[in-house]
């Protein structure tokens, strides 16, 4: 099977392995389709897109003859350097599955691709999936009436799979914003968008799951889950509901063979809705900010911290003089309420504080050691680079076995790329199949804490290690390539 694209898109699902596929269609990557001709629907449309107050009693007509007017083609010619990479992704599934590759012609070897966006102003902003248009030296915008106009990037947000693109234009046809929190499982949608370079294609299905994240697709997730078909080349059209309202943009889908499965996602509109309009605004997104490391809990994560279940955000790491530093919180803590909403997991948590606007005092209900606790923070704005640690899960069922430690000295934090002040010591080796490597210990991490006591040298490792006691449950602090995070191991 192909590696996975850069962010995370192949998945293991179940006991097969699906490959989360980025719905762009991308000369570059070369597929049977990679030459289909534009296909250009018959209607022409000049005037904005009304919204349908009910569901037609026609099937969908009304709902596909107002929205796709406003859904386009995206092409985009992209930088030699790009498209001549070895290490761009295969954005239709494992090679063993394609097609017979057709001839290319000039142009196509230029590199570039073909996508989808929809225009929700008349006077010609589009929101689209930034990997549509990431790298591209010329974007060809064609609406359905065959009128071509040349796009121009406003801004892009890999963190979510958003851009918005301009074009000069009046009284464009364009699709209402609907609010996709309204949407229920089992609702119907429509999927718009131009399939293989098959423009104006329409599909039906339903909202199969809302909230779905840990995809792997991007860093913010919160996607609709739909079964209407969509395949490459559908990458930033229209997701709609019965009154021909934007709640999503179709970003990704789960195949075997890069083409349609019953398992599509969609940005919802409540995450792509601010990300446009700051883009507008200032060309970037701005997001809430809180200066701290979060991880799931796990069950035994949750038995260490003396915790009745596993829901909740636990602190791994406290940014000093950040927000969270400054109200109080502290490592350890486990977040399980946001301004009066409950915090299931870390997810959850991000996706709070990102929507939450720079400034806020917001409300942060947190358990420590066994108390609950109300802190007041000032939400900050996120920095453009931030790390985020992900929960790492293990069990032990022996004694520590085969762990190789040494000091942390100023050479081993080079080594490490470690910056700044930190104390503890190195792990040099892990024995396969022990219990430190299936508690998810590796090479390169840095043990600050065993049972929340500080390690500083080899010497305090040993000492504290010797008091353990077997099928003691340990907690481990370690620190893994500049992000903090909580291990639970069985000795």
């Amino acid at each position: 099977m192909e590696r996975p694209l850069q962010h995370g898109l192949g998945a293991i699902v179940g006991a097969a392995a699906l490959s989360a596929v980025l719905l762009w269609s991308g000369h570059s990557a070369p597929a049977s389709h990679a030459s289909t001709p534009l296909l250009s629907g018959d209607s022409a449309a000049s005037s904005p897109a009304a919204a349908i107050t009910q569901s037609p009693a026609n099937g969908f007509a009304e709902v596909a003859k107002s929205v796709t007017p406003a859904v386009v083609n995206i092409t985009t010619a992209v930088s030699e350097n790009v498209s001549g990479s070895r290490d761009m992704p295969w954005p239709f599934g494992p090679r063993g599955h394609r097609g017979p590759e057709p001839p290319f012609d000039p142009r196509e070897r230029r590199g570039g691709g073909m996508g989808s966006g929809v225009i929700v102003t008349p006077d010609g902003y589009i929101i689209t999936n930034n990997h549509v248009v990431d790298g591209a030296k010329e974007l060809t915008v064609t609406l359905p009436d065959k009128r071509e106009f040349t796009g121009k990037i406003v801004g892009t947000d890999p963190k979510t799979d958003l851009a918005v693109v301009k074009i000069d234009g009046q009284n464009l046809p364009f699709v209402s914003w609907g609010d996709s929190s309204r949407l229920q499982v089992g609702e119907y949608v429509l999927a718009i968008g131009n399939p293989f370079g098959l423009n104006s294609t329409v599909t039906l299905g339903i909202v199969s799951a809302l909230g779905r994240g840990r995809m792997g697709i991007t860093q913010y997730e919160d996607f609709i889950q739909t079964d209407a078909a969509i395949n490459p080349g559908n990458s930033g059209g229209a997701l709609v509901n019965t009154k021909g309202e934007l709640v999503g943009i179709n970003t990704a889908i789960f195949s075997q063979t890069g083409g349609y499965q019953g398992v599509g996602f969609a940005v919802p509109t409540a995450m792509a809705k601010p990300v446009y309009e700051s883009l507008v605004k200032t060309g970037r997104v701005v997001r809430g900010y809180l200066g701290i490391g979060i991880q799931d809990l796990t069950r035994d994560l949750s038995q260490s911290f003396g915790l009745k279940d596993v829901k909740g955000a636990l602190v791994s790491e406290v940014k000093e003089d950040g927000p969270a530093d400054q109200a109080g919180l502290k490592q350890g803590d486990v977040i399980i309420g946001y301004q009066g909403s409950p915090v299931e997991d870390a997810v959850a948590l991000q996706r709070l504080v990102t929507r939450t606007a720079v400034g806020t005092k917001a409300t942060v209900k947190v358990v420590r050691d066994g108390r609950e606790k109300e802190l007041t923070v000032t939400v900050g704005e996120q920095p453009d680079t931030i790390r985020t640690a992900k929960a790492e899960t293990g069990q032990a069922d022996r004694a520590l076995a085969g762990l190789t430690v040494r000091d942390l000295n100023r050479q081993a934090a080079r080594e490490l790329g470690l910056q700044g002040k930190m104390q503890g010591v190195v792990v040099t080796s892990v024995e396969p199949d022990s219990g430190a490597e299936r508690a998810g210990l590796m090479p390169g991490d840095v043990i600050r804490e065993i049972n929340r006591q500080p390690v500083t040298s080899v010497k305090d490792f040993e000492k504290i290690s010797a008091h353990l006691k077997k099928g003691e449950r340990v907690l481990f602090l370690i620190n893994r390539q500049g992000a903090s995070l909580f291990l639970s191991v069985k000795v």
